[in-house]
């Protein structure tokens, strides 16, 4: 048998069980239908086929789980910070004995290849481990001294918290939110992103199994014009956690204005891979194809444009349209596969609709720019060429397997070139001139930039977005300073002279 065989028949076995009973929430450790009973079908992007039912969350549902959340918090804010990281330790540990049911399910939930979605279920069990281990720590303060007072710094969870995770590489991006969230003693309510359900819901019964009490994490499925606006409108949920797009958080923001809701948000990019001719052009190459085509381009941290010096453009984009046009479409399960279907039907028009708007524009299609196939959302990896950066496709984010490149001539109109969008979440320079590399990151406008190499991260560093890419910061304390409020304790250190009025 196969591997695609076998890891289809796995599955299937895998899917049994949703297929009998739907994917209900999960509201104060009890597992439930939404409150209407409306429930919403979840489809394959491989063969656009039913994968199950899906309850349909609204208002009444949210309302329910904020209440669960709002009583539960005092109980978890005060455990000993030791109980909390075992029982995210644990849930780490359940995550790793279910990899593989989470990768194969996220596989067909999502059209990711599952080359990526073994190592991304990990990556989730990882950032639990990571964070339970800052637990003892997320309350940490300072001593600061004044004449007069011995002054104490310290940090409390905000309260019940809204997390909103995206349908791209679902179950790690739920990981990365809510883990610091339940480790800094907040309590959460989850809406999953409507077209990929399946890994939320094996998260969330993984948390229940480890241990984590009734209520501290609740998980209510549906659509964000109802049950997303329920939640970042409802004034017990005191922040929203968002991974989206741009004017989706724009939306959030202006729903948690009367409420006056934190927010923190890592949204869209259009990052630039920046390529000079002194560069190491191999190790620039792979680092472009795999930033773009990776995770079928369907990730915020893309190097979507490739910036690449006139004097090395030629031979560099003649190297890469042979590479993309060598990229291995096909099914998700099949291990040799590199990129898969697009998530529905909507997106895949949308990634589709700039093959035409890139032929207007006038730059040239290097390679793809058509379908593969004729059943689920496959697109071909694209390169355009010749292009320039006032074009639509410089632009705006397509989101898909889509390289725009564009050349320039020196330093200077490459720094344009890089900061010449709305977006700034991440950048990448390729250069073996240390200078200009400091020069060059200094001055491009990106929360995020590596020099040298692809996206790699590391757990305790910032991770965040600049401009139109997001608000706040994920990753080690920065993850504590959005879930957490900082207090200040004043203790006069002797009988210091207080004013007197009205005597």
């Amino acid at each position: 048998m196969s591997d695609l065989a076998t890891n289809t028949e796995t599955l299937n076995r895998h899917l049994a069980r949703f297929r009998e009973t739907g994917i209900l929430n999960l509201i104060n450790g009890e597992t439930r239908p939404a409150a209407s009973g409306a429930t919403f079908e979840t489809l394959s992007p491989v063969d656009e086929s039913v994968i199950c039912s899906v309850a349909k969350g609204s208002a009444e549902d949210i309302g329910t789980a904020a209440q669960a959340a709002k009583a539960a918090f005092p109980a978890w804010r005060d455990m000993p910070a030791l109980e909390r990281k075992k029982i995210l330790h644990r849930i780490a540990d359940l995550i790793v004995e279910r990899a593989e049911e989470i990768a194969l399910c996220e596989c067909w939930d999502t059209g990711q290849a599952i080359r990526f979605m073994s190592k991304a279920a990990l990556r989730g069990a990882e950032n639990f481990r990571f964070f339970a281990d800052k637990a003892a720590s997320a309350r940490d303060g300072q001593q600061l001294q004044s004449p007069t007072l011995m002054n104490v710094t310290t940090r409390v969870p905000i309260g019940p918290v809204g997390v909103i995770t995206p349908w791209n590489t679902p179950f790690m991006l739920s990981t990365w939110k809510i883990a610091p969230a339940l480790a800094a003693g907040c309590t959460v309510v989850h809406k999953p992103a409507e077209f990929s359900p399946l890994t939320a819901r094996i998260l969330a019964e993984i948390a229940h199994e480890a241990g984590l009490p009734a209520g501290v994490w609740n998980l209510v499925n549906g659509f964000g014009e109802d049950a997303g606006k329920a939640l970042t409108e409802h004034p017990d949920i005191k922040a929203i956690a968002f991974v989206g797009e741009s004017k989706t958080g724009s939306m959030i923001m202006k729903q948690g204005a009367d409420t006056l809701k934190r927010v923190h948000f890592e949204l869209g990019g259009k990052n630039p891979v920046v390529v000079f001719d002194d560069a190491d052009l191999d190790r620039a190459l792979d680092a472009a194809i795999f930033m773009i085509y990776s995770l079928n381009g369907e990730r915020c941290t893309s190097s979507s444009r490739l910036l690449v010096q006139d004097s090395i453009a030629e031979t560099f984009e003649a190297k890469l349209i042979e590479r993309v046009n060598s990229i291995k479409v096909g099914h998700p399960l099949d291990p040799a596969t590199e990129v898969g279907p697009l998530i529905h039907k909507v997106h895949f028009d949308k990634v589709t609709s700039y093959f035409e708007t890139a032929k207007q524009d006038g730059a040239t299609i290097a390679a793809g720019g058509t379908r593969a196939g004729d059943k689920g959302w496959f697109v071909r990896p694209t390169l355009f060429t010749h292009a320039t950066n006032d074009m639509t496709i410089a632009q705006e984010e397509i989101f898909g397997p889509v390289l725009t490149a564009i050349r320039f001539k020196d330093e200077e109109e490459a720094l344009t070139l890089a900061n010449g969008t709305q977006y700034g979440l991440t950048g990448y320079v390729w250069t073996n001139d240390l200078t200009r590399a400091l020069r060059f990151t200094n001055a491009l406008e990106a929360g995020m930039i590596w020099v040298n190499s692809e996206n790699v991260r590391h757990l305790p560093t910032p991770f965040g977005g600049v401009k139109a890419s997001g608000i706040g910061r994920d990753g080690g304390d920065w993850s504590f300073e959005f879930y957490m409020e900082q207090k200040h304790i004043g203790f006069a250190t002797g009988r210091h002279k207080i004013p007197r009025l009205g005597a």
